[in-house]
C-alpha cells in the first residue's frame, strides 16, 4: 500500500487492477487515517480515470452484502452528491414516484457526508427503519413497490473509511462511486452527477455494463434534472441536451429547489411535496427526475409519456401511498447484524 501512495504523490495514476487492490487493503485497514486522509486527497487535486473508477467498483462490489432481488427488476435513482447545492432530497422522492407508477424502485442512499441531509437521514426523521435482511427487503417491494438499501448496512467494509470522510467533510471518489455500487446490483438506473467528466466516465462504463441507464447532469453543476438550466442526459442511445421547457417544465430558480437547514426541516419539504402541498417550482423538479427514471426503464414510450407518468404518480396520491406503505407497512422480520 505505500507503493501505491508513493506512485499517486508522484503523479501516477493506478492501472484497474491496482485500484481495486488499493481499495481492497484500505477496507482492510492497511491504511492509517493519516494514509487514507492522503489517498483520498490525491483523487479531490486531479481527474479519476476510467480505470481508477472501474477499479474502485468492482472493489467495492466485491466487498458488498449482495441482496438478490432480480425478480423484481427494480431501478435505482441515485446521485454522487457532492455538488454542494444543498437541494432538497429530489432523487429520494422521486423514488417513490416511480415506485407509485408501478415501476419497483431499489433504493440506494446514505447518510449526508457533505450537505445537510442524505436520503437515509430524511427517511430516518420519517420514521423508516433500515433494514438488511433479504427478506424484509423484498416485503417492502411487495407492500410498496420500494426499497431502501442504507450504504453502511451493505457496506461494512467500509467501516475504516467512514470516520475519515465525515472528518474531511468534503466529496471524495466515494460519493463517485455511491450509485455504482447498489447491493441489488439493478440493471436499470438513473444515475445524477456532479460534473460532465464523471458524466462521460459513468458513461463509458455504464455502455459496458449492458444496462439500461440515464445519466444526468445540469450544466450549472447540479447532480440531477435541476430545471435551473439546460442539462445533459446520456443514455444508452446517446447524449443529449435538454432545456426545461423541451420537456414541457418550467425552469426553476436555485432557491426554489434549495433544501432545509437540518433534518427535520427536510422532512417537512420532504412530505409536504408528496402530500400535494409543494410549489410548481418542487413539484417539477421531482416529477423531471422520476420521469428519466421511467424513461431510463423504458425508452420507446419516449420522455413526454414518462413525464406523464411521474405527474399522474404524484398528483394523484400514489407516489404517497408508497411512502405511506413503506414507513408503515412494518413487519417481525428480523434485521440481520
Amino acid at each position: 500500500m505505500k507503493d501505491i501512495l508513493i506512485e499517486l504523490t508522484e503523479h501516477k495514476t493506478l492501472d484497474k487492477q491496482t485500484a481495486k487492490t488499493a481499495l481492497l487493503g484500505i477496507a482492510e485497514g492497511k491504511l492509517n487515517h493519516c494514509q487514507l486522509a492522503s489517498f483520498l486527497t490525491v483523487f479531490m487535486m486531479r481527474n479519476i480515470t476510467v480505470d481508477e473508477l472501474d477499479g474502485f467498483r468492482e472493489a467495492m462490489l466485491e466487498l458488498c452484502i449482495r441482496v438478490n432481488i432480480e425478480e423484481y427488476d427494480a431501478v435505482d435513482l441515485c446521485g454522487t452528491g457532492g455538488d454542494g447545492r444543498d437541494t432538497f432530497n429530489i432523487s429520494t422522492l422521486a423514488s417513490f414516484l416511480v415506485a407509485g407508477t408501478g415501476q419497483n424502485v431499489a433504493k440506494h442512499g446514505n447518510n449526508a457526508v457533505s450537505s445537510t441531509c442524505g436520503s437515509s437521514n430524511v427517511l430516518q426523521e420519517l420514521g423508516y427503519e433500515f433494514a438488511s435482511n433479504q427478506e424484509q427487503l423484498k416485503q417492502n417491494l411487495d407492500q410498496a413497490g420500494i426499497c431502501f438499501f442504507h450504504a453502511p448496512l451493505f457496506h461494512p467494509a467500509m467501516k475504516n473509511i467512514a470516520p475519515v470522510r465525515k472528518e474531511l467533510g468534503l466529496k471524495t471518489f466515494f460519493n463517485m462511486l455511491g450509485p455504482m455500487v447498489n447491493p441489488s446490483f439493478p440493471q436499470k438506473q438513473l444515475v445524477g452527477v456532479f460534473n460532465m467528466e464523471l458524466a462521460r466516465l459513468y458513461g463509458y462504463i455504464y455502455q459496458q455494463s449492458g444496462k439500461e441507464f440515464a445519466i444526468v447532469h445540469s450544466v450549472d453543476g447540479y447532480d440531477e434534472v435541476s430545471l435551473t438550466g439546460p442539462f445533459r442526459v446520456i443514455t444508452p442511445l446517446g447524449d443529449n441536451m435538454y432545456t426545461p421547457e423541451e420537456i414541457g417544465l418550467s425552469k426553476a430558480s436555485p432557491e426554489a429547489i434549495r433544501g432545509g437547514v437540518d433534518v427535520p426541516a427536510s422532512a417537512r419539504i420532504f412530505l409536504d411535496i408528496l402530500k400535494g402541498k409543494g410549489t410548481k417550482e418542487q413539484n417539477e423538479v421531482v416529477i423531471a427526475n422520476a420521469g428519466f427514471a421511467l424513461y431510463a426503464c423504458n425508452m420507446e414510450d419516449g420522455i413526454e409519456s414518462a413525464i406523464e407518468k411521474a405527474r399522474e404518480s404524484l398528483f394523484s396520491g400514489k407516489a404517497l401511498n408508497s411512502f405511506n406503505n413503506l414507513i408503515n407497512g412494518k413487519t417481525t422480520v428480523t434485521v440481520n447484524g
